[in-house]
């Protein structure tokens, strides 16, 4: 893919260290880094059982020295907002972001051998439901809960920032992945033919190809230009209505059965079905397009049947 690392330019960042590498990003992620050459030491929750761990507690401390020496940070952690958004949820959610960014980029800022550069994730729920709105990294914040969280979010990194680390908060729109995400849940339901648009299916979803997020992370660490909040999509978005459409015509199977709102909000919660899946948020992906990443993946038909039908595209 057009942002791989070549040999040469792995030499440069042949040591990384990682949160949040057994998720669905990191999973794509660290076996793209090791073909290239690179040492990935991978960040987690409880013993280390090897020399490419490293144990660490997101709520606690970090010890400066556990973390320096490493050219690159990539940070993916946190608690997953898929599930009904009880108080106690929406706190793991903005603690596991906020708290975990804090700590981590804490260590860095007073580390005496600083990374060159700290990816830290967010989303584009920073934007919030904006209808048809063009949005790029420009565009101010929205309002409601993932908002909020992101907003806090990026504020964790600049600790990093501060300490004079480049320091990017990749924006992740909706991934596009048979091994977990939207894509892999909404899979089963439309290949019985039993999928179709949610709701008025007029709001817009920004995605991304899982090889896109891997290739551009790897054009974020070599592009020293590249700073702050970065949009991680495709340059075409799609109506959910188009969306699902698309996806019940690469499986051959008809999108006859819109979901209501109300339905999503019964499964879901109502503040988690209006912000993951009735959210309208139309994102281009302006610094990438202006860095020169080439993507993979332009349209969604190509990009759906790349996943669907492995050898099409």
């Amino acid at each position: 893919m057009g942002g791989d690392l070549g040999y040469e330019e792995a030499k440069a960042v042949n040591r990384i260290l990682m949160s949040g590498a057994s998720g669905l990003l990191g999973g794509a992620l660290v076996p793209s880094l090791e073909d290239a050459g690179v040492d990935v030491v991978c960040l987690v929750r409880g013993a280390a059982r090897n020399a490419g761990q490293l144990a660490w507690n997101p709520m606690g401390e970090l010890a400066p020295s556990a973390v320096s020496g490493f050219d690159s940070v990539i940070h993916l952690a946190g608690e997953s907002v898929v599930g009904r958004w009880t108080a106690a949820k929406r706190r793991a959610i903005r603690e596991s972001r906020v708290q975990g960014t804090k700590t981590l980029a804490g260590a860095l800022a007073r580390t005496d051998r600083k990374p060159r550069v700290f990816i830290c994730a967010s989303a584009i729920g920073f934007y919030g439901d904006r209808g048809d709105e063009f949005l790029t990294e420009e565009s101010p914040i929205g309002r409601g809960f993932l908002a909020e969280v992101c907003q806090e979010w990026e504020a964790a990194s600049r600790i990093a920032t501060d300490a004079g680390i480049r320091t990017v908060n990749v924006r992740i729109g909706l991934v596009l992945s048979t091994k977990g995400g939207a894509l892999a849940k909404m899979l089963p339901v439309f290949r019985m033919g039993a999928g179709g648009r949610l709701a008025s299916g007029q709001q817009w979803w920004s995605w991304i190809h899982v090889d896109d997020i891997v290739g551009a992370i790897h054009h974020i660490l070599r592009t020293d230009a590249l700073s702050g909040p970065v949009n991680l999509v495709a340059p075409n978005p799609a109506r959910n209505e188009d969306f699902t459409k698309m996806l019940a015509s690469v499986l051959h199977r008809p999108a006859l059965f819109p979901v209501p709102g109300f339905a999503l909000g019964l499964a879901f919660g109502r503040l988690a079905a209006a912000e993951m899946f009735l959210s309208s948020t139309r994102v281009q992906p302006a610094k990438l397009e202006a860095s020169a990443y080439t993507f993979r993946f332009n349209d969604l038909q190509s990009a759906l049947e790349s996943l669907i039908r492995p050898g099409t595209a």
